[in-house]
């Protein structure tokens, strides 16, 4: 549908524009103008719609006047190149301001000067162009058609540049957009799109390049078809006409008088009175550049008639002839009085189409031959004017497909491809509120191409929403099980490290020594007289009891390293730079706890009392961590039994 909607705009805005062009046309010839204004649609609607709609406007606006002047459509070329230098320095900003604008004009003039003296020139019949000697006179050409388009091309420039201050911004905002198929791109993903492409092989680069070397080859190719068409038909029309020609000569020779024309020559009765009708026959025809009859002998060609031009003296009648390389693959045909085909010669003598037809007497022999030279200049000069128009109407033609097809590229594309590119290269993960934002900004592009690009862009949408669904499902999931794990690994009443988080460090210890690796310390701490705060103050003063203990551990080994690993012990794990601490830290442990059962002032269950017992690893008698700990809790007992803090119940 919206394919649909932007042809239907682009044929009004054509439509149009032509109509400006056809308007100017009618005012300057209703009131004598020396101006045309025939190019004022054109500029107005490059200005406003770019490249295709301006292009398209010059075209056929020229295509339309080729019913009334058939050389209009030859110069469609320079209304397509208006067009693309009309959009391109509008896009440089040069139809905003009047200063800027009047750069415009000289620029526009020389184009169109310059293309309209060279389309008018090939146009016509001239050997001279191209040559040094012409070039003063295609000067003086170049200067006719400036002066002519100067007041034109100003005043065109002048009016649009005018009419474009009264069109709302908004409408120039919908015929910039003209042709895309998506949601308008920001600046500054616009920009993005701008600079990313420059690092890489773009694919509007190599489609481009596609497209023009396609392009190139299409229309070389049916240009040399048609002139190739065009060339073998004058040839089959000039012979057709010197086949008629040559005949009227056939006429004139009697067959039986070759041989006494042939020994005597202007001696010969009424030799004088043919060649003279040969020379009318040469006259009725600027193209016939000689003609002549010669009988074919073994050596060589022996002259019956020859006629002078201004430049070549004719040879005498009887003189002999040698056979030119040209006629070498037809001597056989030539001696034996078959008729031969045209011929095409490149010689001395200059381009001629040479058409050889035998004389018969009565009983069918050959004896002689009428030949004619048809000069094959013109037929060149006919050639290379037929080009001329050939790539004047190609070149205004390959211009607008190749843009239109450009235009589809990069709207179709380009364009879409290079959004999604940007908005996946930019796709931030930090939050839920930016994921949202990033998908609801995917969702704003809007591609709606109706084919496979379209195809791509709602895929990458539901691909990008589902895996952005999924994704907060997973860090919810993975938040719920680092919550379990916690849970898993966690002393419900201390907050500390459990026995199963023990057990995991415990096992890293039995891998590092069966590496030979491990270095570590195992500190078994024993709360000492827990029964005896519950059973004097309760169960809640004794966790209150557990609690402290836990503190008084981590305060002293550090929380990372401290795990309950039952009622009231607690296990202290070492390694690295807390290993070579250890004794330190053991012996601020113990000292604290003097501390506080010295301290008056404290709770019952503020006073930690607890057994400490160390074992190190000894690579030549600990098989696991779990012999390490067993001496340590051996360790333990021993300080607790010293400390008279044993149970007795």
């Amino acid at each position: 549908m919206r394919a649909y909607k932007t042809f239907i705009e682009l044929m009004l805005i054509c439509a149009a524009g032509i109509a400006l062009n056809t308007l100017g046309v009618i005012i300057t010839k209703s009131f004598n103008m020396s101006i045309y204004l025939d190019t004022i649609g054109t500029i107005f609607i490059a200005v406003l719609g770019g490249y295709v709609p301006g292009i398209v406007v010059g075209f056929f606006t020229n295509l339309i006047g080729a019913f009334f002047n058939t050389e209009e459509i030859f110069y469609g070329m320079v209304s397509v190149l208006l067009a693309v230098l009309t959009t391109f320095l509008a896009r440089k900003g040069y139809y905003e301001k009047f200063t800027k604008v009047l750069w415009v004009i000289p620029a526009t003039v020389l184009l169109t000067s310059i293309n309209g003296t060279i389309i008018e020139d090939m146009l016509k019949l001239t050997n001279a162009l191209g040559s040094w000697e012409y070039l003063p006179k295609l000067f003086e050409h170049f200067l006719d058609h400036f002066y002519l388009e100067l007041p034109d091309k100003s005043a065109a420039i002048i009016i649009s540049f005018f009419a474009l201050k009264f069109v709302p911004p908004d409408v120039k905002e919908k015929f910039n957009a003209l042709g895309r198929m998506q949601a308008p791109v920001s600046p500054e993903m616009h920009r993005a799109i701008g600079t990313s492409s420059k690092f890489i092989s773009s694919l509007r680069t190599k489609m481009l390049f596609n497209l023009m070397f396609i392009t190139l080859f299409v229309a070389t190719f049916i240009s040399a078809i048609s002139y190739s068409t065009y060339q073998d038909s004058i040839i089959e029309d000039r012979q057709r006409i010197a086949d008629g020609i040559i005949s009227m000569v056939v006429n004139e020779i009697n067959p039986k008088r070759v041989d006494e024309f042939l020994e005597k020559g202007y001696q010969a009765e009424g030799y004088k009175e043919v060649e003279r009708e040969l020379y009318k026959i040469r006259a009725s025809n600027s193209d016939i550049k000689f003609i002549y009859v010669y009988k074919i002998m073994e050596d060589g060609c022996h002259v019956v008639f020859d006629l002078d031009t201004a430049t070549i003296e004719a040879s005498e009648p009887g003189s002999i002839e040698e056979f030119d390389e040209s006629f070498e693959p037809f001597l056989d045909d030539l001696l034996a009085g078959r008729p031969i085909r045209p011929i095409i010669n490149n010689d001395k003598y200059g381009d001629l189409l040479t058409i050889y037809k035998p004389i018969y007497d009565s009983m069918g022999h050959c004896v002689a031959y009428a030949g004619i030279d048809f000069s094959m200049e013109i037929l060149n000069d006919y050639g290379r004017m037929f080009i001329a128009k050939v790539i004047a109407l190609f070149s205004g033609s390959v211009i607008l497909i190749f843009v239109l097809v450009l235009l589809f590229i990069e709207n179709n594309i380009i364009l879409p491809v290079n959004t999604m590119a940007y908005c996946a290269r930019n796709f931030a993960y930090d939050s839920e509120e930016a994921r949202e934002k990033n998908i609801d900004r995917i969702r704003s592009l809007d591609i709606r191409t109706h084919d496979e690009i379209e195809n791509l862009y709602s895929a990458f949408l539901k691909t990008t929403a589902d895996s952005m669904h999924y994704f907060e499902n997973l860090r919810k999931a993975k938040i719920e099980v680092a919550v379990m794990d916690k849970l898993a690994h966690t002393d419900s009443l201390t907050g500390l490290k459990n026995k199963t988080a023990y057990a995991e460090k415990t096992s890293k210890f039995d891998a590092d020594i069966a590496a030979g690796r491990a270095k570590f310390c195992i500190v078994m701490v024993d709360v000492n007289y827990l029964k005896r705060v519950n059973d004097t103050y309760g169960h809640e003063y004794g966790n209150i009891y557990l609690i402290n203990a836990g503190k008084l551990a981590c305060s002293v080994f550090g929380e990372e390293n401290v795990y309950r690993i039952g009622g009231d012990e607690f296990v202290a794990v070492l390694d690295g730079e807390n290993l070579a601490q250890s004794e330190e830290h053991i012996a601020t442990l113990r000292g604290t706890i003097d501390k506080l059962q010295k301290n008056k002032k404290l709770e019952p269950w503020e006073k930690v009392s607890a057994a400490v017992g160390v074992a190190y690893y000894d690579e030549r008698h600990d098989k696991s961590a779990e012999e390490v700990f067993k001496r340590a809790d051996a360790d333990m007992y021993k300080n607790k039994v010293a400390m008279k803090a044993t149970r007795k119940d």
